[in-house]
């Protein structure tokens, strides 16, 4: 059998040294792009491979497994496997790579083997954490996307945005978290063990044996400490300050990642490991995690608002689109009368949403970062009119920006209708309030992002600005392909999402 998910993660690993030992020079710089571009469309293909021509497989089970002893004396194997949940994400980080890669090849100068390096590396950790099914690699794979985020911000971010102040902050948030999540994981490993035989790892195995079953008190902590790891990085409100930070500092490729997937693996995290390990934890205490997905939607929308620089307002906007995804879980796990049908279709509608979210934002970091990079400047008083003088680049903005609002027809729609649909069944209260968010979010991207930037008075700063160039517009159109495709035939990605959710909701047998 053919280690599939082994080459996926293997192949940017190796492409990430190949290209640190690439050499230096200006005449070399051409090369280290064009094979970092390249080589990031072999997990591209790789991906849409298991994808498109898998298709037909139940994807509510995992496909593709691989198992392996890794360290026998703690019962550590390297077990990485795939389904409805992880494809789909999992398919978009290897799109996402390679078009930060090629849209990077002309807007990064500097240190340019490095850059592709961090870039290529962490692709390798990101795909890692989407088909590890053993927690100790898991961990080893979310620890290992960490590091070159942080060089990336550090190193290649924009120097009036504090760089390393953000990425500091970046790095201390996710590993406070990361320090509960591995207390959590050595007590779950304890509590499986015996005389005889030693504990497990395993996260399928840890969600059939429920750890702490018998303990809700120690299940409860157990539970919390993985929450917050994954909360942090969500991120859910409180645990959300580093992110605008982030944002506003990285680099345009390193913010794109940042929201399309990093973002993601926290969310992944609740599906994949809380909801099926700690059941009846979650579901005692999805009240209260409704809630900070509320506020998360509600204060998301209007900190966008408030905003005055284009790139803050896109990264609190994330807060808002997230809280909608945790919601949605949340709704699913829930007490409550609602059926099996009400819960799957929350569950549908919070993955579907990480993968429209992934997109969308997506696209929406490459649009700023195009303008930035003509204008050095996103302050929206800086804008007006930009419309009529740049057509085509206004026409990309409107899209991606009615998708983001949810504009029926573009691919934010279905998930947030299916996210609320779902949660009303079980939280009927908490879910109305939510929809404040819809409103606040659409009067936050109709007023800041179409009034200021593209219509009003122009200003005549701007007389030289020029339109999309072809490589800008060759980045975007996958993304505006998408949006447009998951908005008019949702099913080409619910399909295998359904599965999936229908799946892990069954095995739940509250």
């Amino acid at each position: 059998m053919i280690p599939w998910l082994t080459l996926l993660i293997a192949t940017p690993l190796l492409g990430s040294v190949i290209t640190l030992l690439l050499p230096k020079g200006e005449k070399s710089d051409a090369t280290i792009k064009w094979f970092s571009i390249i080589w990031s469309l072999i997990p591209l293909a790789l991906a849409s491979f298991l994808w498109f021509g898998y298709i037909n497989l139940d994807w509510g089970k995992m496909q593709f497994e691989e198992t392996y002893m890794w360290i026998q004396a703690i019962n550590v194997r390297y077990h990485v496997g795939i389904d409805g949940l992880s494809m789909p994400l999992v398919w978009l980080t290897t799109l996402l790579t390679t078009l930060s890669l090629f849209y990077s090849a002309r807007t990064i100068h500097e240190r340019l083997r490095e850059f592709f390096f961090m870039f290529l590396m962490l692709e390798a950790g990101m795909l890692g954490v989407f088909v590890s099914l053993d927690f100790f690699l898991f961990y080893v794979f979310w620890e290992l996307g960490l590091v070159p985020m942080y060089f990336l911000i550090a190193i290649w971010g924009h120097a009036e945005d504090r760089p390393l102040y953000s990425s500091i902050k970046f790095f201390l948030y996710t590993l406070a978290g990361s320090v509960f999540m591995l207390l959590a994981i050595i007590a779950m490993y304890i509590n499986t063990s015996s005389a005889t035989t030693p504990g497990t790892f395993d996260i399928i195995e840890l969600a059939a044996r429920r750890p702490f079953a018998n303990d809700f008190l120690f299940a409860t902590l157990a539970f919390w400490g993985i929450f917050l790891a994954f909360a942090i990085k969500v991120p859910l409100f409180p645990f959300h300050t580093w992110l605008p930070d982030a944002h506003t500092a990285a680099p345009t490729a390193g913010s794109v990642i940042l929201a399309g997937i990093l973002l993601k693996l926290g969310t992944y995290g609740f599906v994949r490991v809380l909801v099926p390990i700690f059941p009846q934890v979650f579901q005692a205490n999805a009240t209260i995690i409704a809630i900070l997905a509320a506020i998360s939607i509600v204060y998301g929308a209007l900190a966008a608002m408030a905003q005055t620089d284009f790139k803050r307002l896109i990264a609190y906007s994330s807060v808002n689109h997230m809280g909608y995804v945790i919601l949605g879980i949340a709704a699913a796990v829930a007490a409550g009368g609602a059926s099996l049908t009400d819960r799957a279709i929350a569950m549908n509608g919070a993955v579907l949403q990480m993968f429209n979210h992934g997109v969308i934002t997506g696209a929406l970091f490459f649009i700023v970062g195009m303008l930035y990079e003509r204008t050095h400047t996103r302050a929206f008083s800086e804008f007006g009119g930009l419309g009529a003088k740049v057509p085509v680049y206004g026409a990309i903005l409107m899209t991606a920006t009615f998708a983001s609002l949810g504009l029926p027809g573009l691919a934010g729609f279905i998930s947030e209708f299916m996210v609320f649909r779902g949660a009303f069944a079980t939280m009927p209260v908490i879910s109305a309030i939510s929809v404040l968010g819809i409103v606040f979010g659409a009067a936050m991207l109709l007023w800041k992002v179409i009034q200021k930037v593209l219509l009003g008075a122009f200003n005549e700063k701007w007389s030289g600005l020029k339109d999309m160039e072809r490589f800008e517009v060759v980045t975007l159109a996958p993304l505006l392909f998408l949006m447009v495709l998951v908005g008019v035939y949702p099913s080409s990605v619910l399909d295998t999402i359904n599965t999936l959710s229908v799946a892990v909701l069954q095995a739940l047998k509250f």
